[in-house]
């Protein structure tokens, strides 16, 4: 373990929002790993100073469902500034979608996102793509109103679709308490998907799904930033990024 204080007081500062206090950040201590963000159109990250504090790479939101997409955002396309400021800045880079399973099928997403900023090429600067998967925050309950093995079987349709359109499988991105609810735990993507496990501790606690070991964990958020350490040296990000 170590404390990542001064790197993620400065990258919160980064954004233009106010960040914890002193105190709180100090006292957080995260696991080791190479430290990176990802954002939204809520933030507006300044990318060489997260850079000079140490962030390696960036994540950033696509779209979401197959009604939304950056791009409408706002009018000044906030998604390709972002993913080209990151590029930019000699940060790696790469996209999620946030799943929304009562709006389409799996498939649909995938195209979707792939289509609206979700792909990948291998450049050594392009991570692959992300499926933001975890609590309803529309109506109905936490799972979308599907079953778990509904749910398993829409996840599925999303990662494997993804994979033909990409050559790349791609990170999950959820909780223990999500993934055991809504999909029973299934142990279907623990050897192909890279496990990006939302905690927000200083340890990651039980893995789900029979994951081995997670390849990404959320430590944030730190004002409106969301911090995050992938598990590993520089050199497996740059695998991962090539695929390798």
């Amino acid at each position: 373990m170590r404390t990542f204080t001064v790197a993620l007081a400065a990258l919160a500062a980064s954004t233009g929002f106010a960040t914890a206090s002193p105190v709180a950040l100090e006292s957080r201590a995260v696991p080791s790993g190479v430290l990176g963000v990802d954002v939204s159109g809520h933030n507006s990250p300044n990318w060489d100073t997260i850079k000079s504090q140490g962030g390696k790479w960036a994540y950033i939101k696509a779209t979401e469902g197959t009604s939304f997409v950056r791009a409408d955002e706002v009018k000044s396309d906030k998604f390709s500034a972002q993913y080209t400021g990151s590029y930019n800045a000699g940060l790696m880079r790469g996209s999620y979608h946030f799943a929304n399973p009562k709006d389409s099928s799996g498939s649909a997403q995938a195209n979707y996102f792939v289509k609206n900023g979700g792909g990948w090429s291998k450049d050594g600067k392009t991570l692959p793509g992300v499926l933001d998967i975890e609590y309803n925050p529309y109506s109905g309950n936490s799972c979308y109103d599907l079953s778990q093995s509904g749910m398993v079987s829409w996840i599925k349709d999303f990662t494997s679709t993804y994979k033909s359109l990409t050559g790349r499988d791609a990170v999950i991105y959820t909780t223990t308490d999500w993934w055991t609810t809504c999909t029973g735990n299934s142990e279907s993507f623990k050897d192909s998907n890279p496990l990006w496990i939302a905690r927000y501790s200083s340890s990651v606690g039980t893995l789900p799904g029979g994951w081995p070991a997670y390849t990404f964990n959320a430590v944030g958020p730190f004002g409106q930033l969301d911090s995050n350490v992938f598990n590993g040296s520089q050199d497996r990000l740059l695998a991962l990024a090539n695929g390798a």
